[in-house]
């Protein structure tokens, strides 16, 4: 058996619209090569969505994910943005939830994981908006939006689409969840 990364040498990485509809198809097993192959150890995906964990020593995520979303395109002809954090950044996210009691649909919470710091400020505008029944709030590295009509009704998630585009990437709560378990499994952190 390999040897366990150290918990800051573990990331996660976030491919934004892979497999959502019939454009972007990467197969898991495609995308956990493709990782692998760029030298990374430990990898793993989680669900067919483009959420893959691994262990980059000496490797700034921001790195990782230029050099992941560059082979996506050249290896597999894919086009996506990706946005990695390293496994400290996800377990604050998921630590800090502001919506406990009230987002009570898991599916209906999205973060939204922001590129860098300057696409995280662009979220601010739209905290201090009022969003009815909807609500948004800032973390340090995320964007918590709570969509209880669901994400298709929702003028809050449209308004950050729109505002923000390909500068973020969102996974429902129960993905981040899970993520951060993936991520803290055989001794990842």
């Amino acid at each position: 058996m390999a040897p366990v990364a150290p918990a800051d040498d573990t990331q996660v990485a976030l491919l934004r619209g892979v497999n959502v509809g019939p454009a972007k198809r990467v197969a898991m097993a495609d995308l956990r090569t493709l990782v692998a192959d760029l030298g990374y150890g430990e990898v793993r995906t989680l669900l067919n969505s483009g959420n893959v964990v691994y262990s980059a020593p000496g490797v700034a995520p921001a790195e990782a994910a230029v050099r992941i979303e560059a082979a996506l395109a050249g290896r597999l002809g894919v086009s996506s943005r990706v946005v990695a954090l390293t496994v400290a950044e996800l377990t604050e996210a998921v630590a800090v939830e502001p919506f406990a009691g009230v987002a009570v649909n898991s599916s209906r919470l999205l973060v939204a994981v922001a590129a860098d710091a300057a696409t995280l400020a662009a979220f601010a505008p739209l905290a201090a908006r009022d969003w009815g029944d909807e609500a948004l709030a800032l973390g340090r590295r995320v964007a918590y939006l709570w969509c209880p009509a669901g994400v298709v009704a929702s003028r809050l998630w449209a308004a950050v689409n729109a505002a923000l585009r390909d500068g973020v990437t969102s996974r429902n709560w129960a993905t981040m969840v899970r993520l951060s378990a993936l991520a803290a499994a055989d001794g990842l952190r």
